[in-house]
């Protein structure tokens, strides 16, 4: 547990999606959605110069954002490596002159934030390779006399190069996040399963070169944390009785790429309102941005790590070291605990008054957190009628807040209750 310490600790990371799919503006797995041949992918090699890719800017945009940790697709799955990898031409380095990867660990180190790396466990690119139903050539009349000249084996030995590459070649490395694995048969294929990737093997290798790095649960065998990925949980997440350890991985848009024509963008409040959510159900959520074919951020995903920043600045003690409460919210929102600090996340803004069951006697003062300003705790009487100016017939133990009548000008209001 001591090496998730600062995991569980931050809360809040920015995932990085980049590669040659950024040029090409329609999703990241644009590659296997439209079947694109090498050769028709090839213009986008050719045409790769990140020239704006400037990672120490999109480091501070982290860090305004009020992350703690940040995440680099090293490799996606169309096999294009971001670093000077010595096992294949495919890379930024050849294309552009450039190491990314490099880049993107020191300006994280430069800014004080947590290095991620991602690894995509596939490899559209790679002759070795197996075609499955995932692959860009699933449907070629001549597939499974493709499949006959390719080794799983070949392409496990590069694989296991290729993180041992990345876990020696740039200093710590604090977080590894792989993808995926899918071993049902679809269409007459079969995916790829955690003996396709020699998981076990996989991950002690990485234990043995990196030994305080966290791994996700995506080998297809128990990692360090658990990924759901565009959804958000209900609850905590418990096994046995144990709390489990989570990142909720979500987007701006719904795409993980540049996704020029995309404009289902979530609103700063809606994806504010996400991580009061995961961090009261003592989760992580990693926030994804997909920078375009030049590298830079897109405005639009700016713009909302802006109002994020400016939210996170006034209220990030309620979510970074904060995490589940150990009591029943009121229905308009969520709490956060830190230490002897309760924090309620309003959702809906109620009108003059909310109720807080079974916190009657325990809070010593509450305040609004963005201003700091007093608000008036009571305890009502269960069996006392409301008058009109007076509410009553609250459960027996309930901690009455006022409230004003006018929503405070923040997207989430927070009130920090001091606990006794």
């Amino acid at each position: 547990m001591e090496t998730k310490g600062w995991f569980i600790e931050g809360r809040f990371g920015l995932f990085v999606h980049f590669g040659l799919y950024s040029g090409a503006a329609r999703h990241e797995w644009v590659q296997t959605t439209e079947k694109i041949t090498d050769a028709q992918y090839l213009p986008y090699l050719e045409s790769f110069d990140p020239d704006l890719f400037d990672a120490t800017a999109i480091a501070a945009a982290a860090k305004a954002a009020g992350m703690t940790y940040a995440v680099l697709t090293a490799k996606h799955h169309e096999g294009f490596c971001l670093w000077d990898s010595a096992l294949t031409d495919f890379t930024a380095r050849k294309a552009s002159g450039r190491d990314l990867v490099a880049e993107f660990v020191s300006a994280l180190r430069e800014a004080g934030l947590k290095v991620g790396l991602y690894y995509s466990l596939i490899d559209w690119h790679h002759p070795d390779f197996t075609i499955d139903w995932n692959h860009p050539r699933r449907d070629d009349a001549d597939a499974v006399l493709q499949n006959a000249t390719r080794e799983m084996e070949r392409y496990r030995e590069y694989l296991h190069g290729q993180v041992r590459e990345l876990l020696t070649g740039y200093g710590r490395i604090d977080y590894l996040f792989f993808d995926f694995t899918y071993p049902e048969t679809k269409q007459g294929w079969v995916g790829k399963s955690s003996e396709d990737w020699a998981s076990a093997e996989l991950l002690r290798l990485c234990r043995e070169l990196q030994p305080t790095i966290i791994v996700n649960d995506r080998l297809g065998i128990p990692g360090d944390f658990v990924t759901p990925e565009q959804y958000q949980p209900t609850e905590p997440l418990v096994v046995d009785g144990n709390p489990v350890v989570w990142e909720a991985c979500q987007t701006t848009n719904g795409s993980w790429g540049y996704d020029r024509d995309n404009d289902k963008h979530k609103s700063a409040d809606l994806l504010i309102r996400m991580l009061c959510d995961s961090v009261s159900m003592g989760g992580n959520m990693l926030l994804n941005i997909g920078p375009n074919g030049r590298g830079q951020i897109d405005r639009r995903d700016s713009s909302v790590l802006d109002e994020i920043g400016e939210w996170m600045a006034l209220h990030g003690r309620a979510i970074v070291g904060a995490g589940h409460a150990q009591f029943d919210p009121p229905r308009e929102g969520v709490y956060t605990r830190r230490g002897d600090k309760l924090y309620l996340h309003l959702f809906s803004w109620p009108m003059g008054f909310v109720h807080l069951p079974g916190l009657a006697g325990t809070a010593a003062y509450a305040r609004f957190l963005h201003d700091g300003s007093w608000l008036q705790m009571s305890e009502i009487d269960p069996d006392q009628e409301a008058l009109v100016t007076r509410p009553a017939g609250q459960a027996d133990g309930t901690l009455t807040l006022t409230l004003p009548i006018r929503k405070p000008d923040v997207a989430v209001p927070v009130i920090e209750l001091s606990l006794r």
